[in-house]
C-alpha cells in the first residue's frame, strides 16, 4: 500500500485560507487518484494534525508521508512541524518530504499568473517583476527567495527583486519604488505566497504603485504537481527502509 499523504498547511483565521489549501488537495487528488490525501493543520483550522494522526492510528495505517504545505524551509518546516509528528501515536512510520521550493514548476506558476493577471510575453523584457514573499527569521530561507530572483531575472524579465510581507527587508512598496528608478516600463508585483491570507493582503497593498498584481498560486496544477514529486520521493524512502527492514 502507498503511504498515505498528509498535506500540512499552516492555517488561518481568513476562511480563503482554507477554502485554497482544500482546492489544491483536490487538484492533487484528481491527478493521483491511487493515493489517499489528507489535510491537517497547525493552527486555526480543522482538522489538526494532530487529529488526522490519531485517526489514522486508530484506522491502522501505519505509512505516513507528512508533506508541510510551504514554499521555504523556515521555522515551521525545522520546528513546528517535526515537534507535532514526533507526538504522533508511535505505531506510525512517519517520514517528513521536503518543502515546496523552490522549484522551476513554481517559477513557472508565478509567471503564468502574470499572464493571467494582464501581462504578455512581449512586456517580458521591459517589466520589472517584484517577487514577493511573506517573509522570515530565518536566513536560509531569506537566502533563497534573494536566489529564486536571481534565477528568474536570467529569464528575460527587466529586472527581478525580492520583497518580504514581514521579518525582512524590502517591503514591497520599496521594491515597486526601486524597479520604477530603474527605469522599467512596467512593474508588476508576484506573490510567492500559497493561500491568501493577513500577509498576501499586506503585499497586495504594497503593490499599489505597481501597473500589475498576481493572484497567489493557489491550487495552481503546478504547484500540484510539485507536491506529488515531493510526496514521491518521500514515499520511494518509506518502501525502500520498508525493503530493508523486511
Amino acid at each position: 500500500m502507498k503511504p498515505v499523504l498528509l498535506v500540512i498547511a499552516h492555517g488561518s483565521r481568513d476562511p480563503r485560507h482554507a477554502a485554497t489549501v482544500h482546492a489544491l488537495v483536490r487538484r492533487v487528488r484528481s491527478l493521483r487518484p491511487d493515493v489517499r490525501v489528507e489535510t491537517g493543520f497547525l493552527d486555526f483550522n480543522i482538522p489538526s494534525v494532530q487529529g488526522v494522526l490519531e485517526s489514522l492510528a486508530a484506522e491502522g495505517v501505519r505509512d505516513v508521508v507528512a508533506l508541510p504545505l510551504l514554499l521555504t524551509r523556515a521555522f515551521h518546516a525545522k520546528a513546528d512541524i517535526p515537534a507535532v509528528l514526533r507526538d504522533a501515536p508511535p505505531q506510525l512510520r512517519i517520514r517528513q518530504a521536503e518543502v515546496l521550493g523552490p522549484s522551476p514548476l513554481l517559477l513557472s506558476a508565478l509567471e503564468r499568473r502574470l499572464y493571467q493577471a494582464g501581462l504578455t510575453p512581449a512586456d517580458k523584457s521591459s517589466t520589472g517583476v517584484v517577487l514577493a514573499s511573506a517573509g522570515s527569521t530565518d536566513p536560509e530561507a531569506i537566502a533563497v527567495i534573494a536566489d529564486i530572483a536571481r534565477e528568474w531575472r536570467h529569464t528575460g524579465w527587466c529586472a527581478v527583486r525580492p520583497a518580504f510581507a514581514s521579518a525582512a527587508l524590502p517591503r514591497t512598496e520599496d521594491a515597486v519604488r526601486e524597479l520604477r528608478a530603474l527605469g522599467c516600463a512596467k512593474v508588476a508585483v508576484a506573490p510567492y505566497v500559497l493561500a491568501p491570507g493577513f500577509l498576501p493582503d499586506r503585499i497586495a497593498r504594497g503593490a499599489a504603485g505597481a501597473d500589475v498584481l498576481a493572484e497567489v498560486l493557489g491550487p495552481a496544477p503546478e504547484v500540484a504537481r510539485v507536491l506529488l514529486r515531493r510526496y514521491d520521493t518521500a514515499s520511494a524512502g518509506v518502501l525502500m527502509r520498508l525493503t530493508v527492514s523486511a
